[in-house]
Order: structure tokens, then C-alpha cells, then sequence
């Protein structure tokens, strides 16, 4: 099994740090010349008043363990909610499917690719399970995969394919030892939504070779034309009104601007999250009832939500005045990272970008190289010629980065 170290070193942002380590960054286009970062996904928005206030209210909640199972009126809300958001029958994830709370949808991804590997080992034989990973994507996937001793198969993703995996392109002997696949949509970085279609077939294939499909929607809130479809809706139609072999993940930490809050939660194949829950129970951390409360406060109300949407729609309009002629871009279905493709202007690479960007403007980006850890030699990394801008701050100051940007650059 990889190591802790080596899982360390694998982080992108630990990958970042050493990459900028001792280089004096340059007065950033912030009105006290500070470095500005855009690495980093963080949302600026912040989470409502709402949210807050529910804590503060169950103060009492402090002194008692938390249910790993969650609150029954949080199991209520979130179930109401994803109903609404998706269109769902009825009971459709209280009858066949179950709502886990988690710590974030980062952590239940973790716990979850636990039980996958658990769940496909005794029928993988000597080999190890796989993990279907995208690639570049969300680094806790490979993570989770190592971590479970399960063996990460990176897909590439490029924009020919609308920077989806595609996983029937295995051969049918990969696809009978996976254990799990992760499909996100809208996807990090790159901001594609998967259509019905895809997540339908790629549902089919789950059920087909018996694996754990998972479908990410943390950013399923964020989108700039018509809302994506998510695993449960295609389940529901598609997919034969069954939740076999799915779960998605979600989190406030996005839509609500609470990435600090550490809430989520995964729904989903009732026997799956009941796994999970198991593995939860030993080695995770429920959620704090406070949490709890700030959460079904947060999930019954939807204006901050447009409010956020109408946000980061207008971080957009900005990327694409300065970067609509230039670095293959293109306006993404949703999510709130613009992804440059830099290897047509002289620096020729992220890295190289990301290291000009913060010695010349004081800018914090992330090297698209840094989301891809299928281990390729640098020339055939899929992310080598991106980076990844995350477009979080106010108009004013993101207005001034991406044109300092720009102006860097080319």
C-alpha cells in the first residue's frame, strides 16, 4: 500500500507549495498589493446569516454524540430537497435509497471508496480492484483509491470527449474487477456537465460488471444555462427506477459558500451507504448536531443559492472578456474554475505559467499538471498544458486579476 508520505506528496497543493517555494511574489492587482489566491477553490461568497444562526441556536447539541446516521429532520430536508432539485418520484431516496451525512462530500468519498474496495476484493482474485479515475480530476479520488489499496486506472479526458471520462473504452476484463468509478458533473476543473445519456450508460455499465458508480454533484448547484441532470434523476428515468449500484455525493460547501462548515452527505444503493456507515462509524466523524441544524437550514432556502449562481455567472462574463480570443477557451457548463489552455502562448506549460503569474503578479493558479497523478511522463500529461484559475473573489478585484493575467501571459 502507498505510504502516507507518498500520499502527501501527491496533493496538489502541497505539489504548489514546493513549486513556488522561494520565490518572491509580485504586487498583486489587490488594492494593498497583497498576493491574491486564485488556486484554490474557496468560495469568498460567504455561508448566509441563516446558517449561523442555526448553530448558535443548537448550542445545546455541543454536548452530545452526534448520530452517524444524521438527524431525522435533516434526512427529511435533504430528501425533499434533492426531490425538488432533480425532479424525483416521491419517496424516491427514503424508499429504495437512504440519505448519509458526512463531513463534506470529500470525507464520505473517502469512507465510500473503503467500502468499495471491501465490497469487490473477494471476487477480484489476486489482482488488485480498480478505481476508475478522470484524469485530470479531483485529487481524493486517486487518494481514496491508494488509500483503500485499490488500483487507480486514469481515463484521460481532453476536450474532444467534453472532458468526461468515457469508461466502455475498457476491456471487458478491467471493467469486471472495478470496484468503483467517479464521474463528476459539473466536472473540477474543467466545468462540463454530463448529459443524460452518458450518466444513463454509464449507470448500465455499473449494473452490468457491478461496481459502484458515483456520481460527484458538488457543483451540481452551479450552473450557467439549464440545470445538469444528476445520477438520481437518470436513475430514476433511465435507469429503471432503481438506485443499484449509484451514489452521489453532495455538499453545502459550494452551493451555500461553507466550505469550512464540513457537511455533505451521500445518497443513494441503500446496501452501499450502509457499508459506509459501518466504516464511518470507526474510523470517521459524524457530524456535529449544530452542523446539522446550520444544514437543514441551509438546504430549505434557495435564494442564496441563485444569488450565488447570478455570482459566478458574472465571474464568467469576466473570464470570457479576457480570455474569450485566446487559451482555447471556453465557457463552462458550471462549477467556478476557468481552465486555460497555456501551451499555445510562450510560457508553454502550467507550471511555467503558475511560476510567472505569482513572481510578476503576485497571483496564486494551480498548474493543470498538478491534477493529474496517474504518474505519465510530463510530456504525456493530460493537464501539463492547463491551468486551473479558480474565480471566486468580487467583480472589482477579479476584473483587475484576469486582466494582470492576461497581460502576464501573453
Amino acid at each position: 500500500m502507498t505510504s502516507s508520505l507518498d500520499l502527501r506528496s501527491l496533493n496538489p497543493f502541497v505539489r504548489l507549495n514546493r513549486l513556488l517555494h522561494g520565490i518572491e511574489p509580485g504586487r498583486a492587482p489587490s488594492a494593498d498589493g497583497k498576493p491574491l489566491d486564485l488556486g484554490i477553490g474557496n468560495p469568498r461568497t460567504g455561508m448566509p446569516a441563516t446558517g449561523a444562526e442555526a448553530i448558535a441556536a443548537a448550542v445545546v447539541g455541543w454536548n452530545a454524540y452526534p448520530p452517524f446516521e444524521g438527524h431525522p429532520r435533516l434526512l427529511e430536508v435533504a430528501a425533499a430537497w434533492l426531490t425538488q432539485l432533480y425532479a424525483l418520484p416521491d419517496d424516491f431516496t427514503t424508499g429504495q435509497g437512504r440519505v448519509l451525512p458526512t463531513s463534506g462530500s470529500r470525507e464520505g468519498i473517502f469512507f465510500l471508496t473503503q467500502a468499495a474496495a471491501t465490497r469487490k476484493r473477494h471476487v477480484s482474485g489476486p489482482v488488485k480492484p480498480l478505481a476508475l479515475l478522470p484524469d485530470p480530476g479531483y485529487h481524493v479520488y486517486a487518494g481514496s483509491a491508494l488509500a483503500a489499496d485499490l488500483e487507480p486506472r486514469y481515463i484521460s479526458v481532453n476536450a474532444a470527449g467534453r472532458h468526461l471520462p468515457d469508461f466502455a473504452q475498457l476491456p471487458e476484463c478491467d471493467l469486471e474487477r472495478t470496484a468503483i468509478a467517479f464521474l463528476c458533473s459539473p466536472s473540477n476543473p474543467q466545468g462540463t456537465a454530463a448529459g443524460r445519456t452518458q450518466l444513463a450508460e454509464a449507470l448500465a455499465l455499473a449494473r452490468r460488471h457491478d461496481f459502484i458508480l458515483v456520481t460527484d454533484e458538488c457543483y451540481g448547484d452551479l450552473y450557467f444555462g439549464e440545470a445538469p441532470p444528476g445520477g438520481l434523476s437518470v436513475a430514476a428515468n433511465e435507469g429503471g427506477g432503481s438506485l443499484a449500484n449509484l451514489v452521489a455525493a453532495h455538499s453545502l460547501s459550494k452551493r451555500s459558500g461553507a466550505p469550512g462548515l464540513r457537511c455533505g452527505f451521500l445518497t443513494g444503493d441503500t446496501a452501499i451507504l450502509d457499508s459506509t456507515e459501518g466504516l464511518l462509524r470507526f474510523g470517521g466523524s459524524s457530524v456535529p448536531l449544530p452542523v446539522q441544524e446550520a444544514a437543514i437550514a441551509l438546504l430549505a432556502e434557495e435564494t442564496h443559492v441563485e444569488a450565488n449562481r447570478a455570482f459566478y455567472r458574472c465571474n464568467m462574463g469576466l473570464a470570457e472578456r479576457h480570455f474569450g480570443a485566446t487559451f482555447g477557451w471556453s465557457a463552462p457548463d458550471g462549477g467556478f474554475f476557468a481552465w486555460l489552455d497555456v501551451g499555445g502562448v510562450p510560457v508553454g506549460d502550467g507550471e511555467t505559467a503558475c511560476r510567472k503569474l505569482w513572481q510578476e503578479a503576485g497571483i496564486r493558479t494551480l498548474p493543470g499538471a498538478y491534477m493529474s497523478l496517474s504518474g505519465r511522463p510530463p510530456e504525456e500529461n493530460p493537464g501539463r498544458r492547463y491551468l486551473r484559475i479558480a474565480l471566486v473573489d468580487e467583480a472589482e478585484l477579479l476584473d483587475r486579476a484576469l486582466a494582470r493575467i492576461a497581460e502576464t501571459l501573453l
